[in-house]
């Protein structure tokens, strides 16, 4: 088996400490560093992904797998940044205000960098000015989290937040958590809705890509 067969495997199993033995070994061997991102990490994720809709692995698992991505990726961080790899957007991510559940937030967030986001994670129990200063900041989504029915109206607040900051024209905001549907998702304005952590990555991305164009630039090359 090579060295990227390897990597996906460590990644899948969650075996960090392997992911970063076999991460570091591509690049002695001359793999490049965006090889083995793209055709280990992200492929690992991916299969972790498709094994999690089918309801072979769960969130525990997933988180897991992301760890050991995570892991790899600061090996090869130095590598891609040498090479001129770039950033695929800026999202700030958190709970919303009155919710600590994070676990899920963590994954999203962990996936969303291991796909070369630049993340600004704020964590949880989020006040919405802090939404709308990660903006003035340059992030270009905004990735809100809540995991009780309770908390879900602060999904609201933080897009009206930013509304009155007159920034909801710069910025694409998803929306998920376990009670958040996409009925809800079009009913507060948000632009995108992520059922799960494993879809969370591509509808950021969708939801870039719609602002990019409506901003005049050129969404990223996937």
């Amino acid at each position: 088996m090579g060295t990227l067969e390897q990597l996906h495997d460590a990644v899948v199993d969650g075996r960090a400490a392997e992911a970063v033995a076999e991460a570091t070994r591509g690049l002695d061997e001359g793999i490049p560093a965006q090889t083995l991102f793209d055709e280990g990490l992200m492929a690992a994720m991916r299969s972790v992904g498709k094994l999690f809709e089918e309801g072979e692995v769960y969130v525990p698992e997933m988180l897991v797998s992301a760890h050991a991505m995570t892991a790899a990726l600061e090996v090869l961080r130095p590598r891609l940044v040498q090479q001129g790899g770039r950033s695929s957007g800026t999202v700030a991510i958190g709970t919303v205000k009155g919710d600590l559940h994070d676990i899920g937030k963590n994954l999203v967030s962990m996936m969303l960098q291991g796909s070369g986001f630049e993340v600004d994670d704020l964590g949880a129990d989020v006040d919405s000015q802090r939404f709308v200063e990660a903006i003035r900041n340059g992030a270009e989504v905004v990735a809100l989290s809540a995991l009780l029915t309770t908390t879900m109206t602060g999904m609201q607040e933080v897009i009206g937040a930013i509304r009155d900051a007159g920034l909801r024209e710069r910025v694409g905001i998803v929306v998920g958590g376990a009670p958040v549907t996409q009925d809800f998702a079009d009913a507060i304005g948000a632009d995108g809705y992520a059922r799960d952590a494993s879809s969370a990555v591509r509808a950021v991305e969708e939801v870039l890509g719609r602002v990019r164009a409506a901003d005049g630039r050129r969404a990223p090359a996937r």
